[in-house]
């Protein structure tokens, strides 16, 4: 069986700056987004609609502050509320650790509903053209925390040829690397299918509803080779939070996929106009 490498956590150190890896991910997470949400920018019923490399990069931000804000705040309330609600000025210590998808998720979307607002586009127009840029972010994240040795998996035949050890886990038990699985799931093969799905007009709402979906099948899968967080435990019926945060998540993915679909196609520019 494999051992983890044990990579230096720090990226690179200037004095005393330091530069960690999972930052550098953060960065390449951010960067693939900017560059996939041109591209999509540019289909024609986007930039028929009026897109412009300018909205992207103000997507961006307010994307990013989503992310922080609803990943910190999800994280409290999803996995350790009792804690945070005692101790409520440590939910702005985010150099501690702590963040989550799900919580993260909430926060872009309730950004990309001001976003629209503030241009006045139709919410699910700006959701499908940011769902297909999203897993490659997801795929930068999972190397990260595979770096840092976190996240690790729960117990794996040791014949198995990549279960692999984590010392952080502290007790040289062979593990699936679960972080690894995610990046392959929820990262490539979410990002190849939504990008090929995305890659011709759909009824509005139908790619986020893909993405929505899309995440939670996979998330749900890859969670029964990632072991519980130790302080929640497996919960009702042997199911993780991830999995229980992920069923809501499907059942709104294949919801909306199948509503959009009965409103018809893809709205233009000039049918908003009317």
């Amino acid at each position: 069986m494999l051992v983890h490498p044990q990579f230096d956590p720090i990226a690179i150190a200037l004095g005393p700056i330091q530069i960690h890896w999972y930052g550098l991910t953060y960065l390449v997470a951010f960067g693939l987004f900017l560059f996939l949400a041109i591209q999509r920018a540019n289909k024609p019923w986007f930039a028929q609609a009026g897109w412009t490399r300018r909205d992207v990069e103000d997507l961006l931000f307010w994307g990013v502050v989503g992310v922080i804000v609803g990943g910190r705040i999800g994280y409290a309330l999803f996995y350790k509320p009792g804690h945070y609600l005692s101790q409520p000025l440590e939910i702005l210590m985010v150099w501690k650790g702590g963040m989550s998808f799900h919580g993260g998720l909430l926060g872009v979307i309730v950004a990309l509903a001001l976003f629209a607002r503030k241009l006045k586009r139709p919410f699910l127009e700006v959701a499908d053209l940011v769902a297909p840029c999203v897993p490659t972010g997801l795929a930068s994240g999972r190397i990260g925390n595979f770096i840092n040795g976190e996240l690790w998996g729960r117990a794996a035949d040791p014949a198995l040829p990549w279960a692999m050890v984590f010392p952080q886990a502290g007790d040289g038990v062979a593990r699936h690397p679960s972080q690894l699985y995610q990046f392959g799931l929820e990262g490539l093969l979410l990002f190849a299918l939504l990008w090929w799905y995305g890659a011709k007009p759909r009824a509005t709402g139908q790619v986020a509803g893909a993405f929505l979906a899309g995440y939670g099948v996979f998330r749900f899968v890859a969670e029964w080779f990632r072991e519980p967080d130790s302080f929640l435990g497996l919960l009702s019926l042997g199911l993780s939070m991830g999995q229980w945060l992920c069923l809501p998540m499907i059942a709104a993915g294949a919801a909306l996929w199948w509503w959009s679909g009965q409103r018809g196609a893809l709205p233009t520019a000039q049918q908003r106009t009317k």
